[in-house]
């Protein structure tokens, strides 16, 4: 996993109260028991904390937290290179 996966494992245990036992790569957020209203506040967590828009069609229920890691260090990944300055300069 990658260094995304503590902040959501963070997430998970911190605001959702998920015993930490219980997080693992291929978890989907329905076997943690997170609902439809858990997801959708999950995605803004991120967002807020990460500045990643995860929108709650991107976690599905069915996807595995590895899943979710993944789409999230894709997209923090893809964040970064768009802030990069590019230089005209040779």
């Amino acid at each position: 996993m990658t260094a995304i996966h503590p902040k959501i494992t963070e997430v998970l245990t911190g605001t959702f109260k998920v015993p930490a036992a219980e997080i693992l790569s291929e978890s989907t957020m329905d076997s943690l028991e997170m609902d439809s209203l858990a997801v959708a506040e999950f995605a803004v967590i991120i967002k807020e904390t990460l500045g990643v828009t995860a929108d709650s069609d991107k976690l599905y229920k069915d996807a595995t937290l590895a899943d979710i890691t993944a789409y999230i260090d894709a997209a923090v990944g893809s964040a970064a290179e768009a802030t990069v300055p590019v230089s005209n300069t040779r």
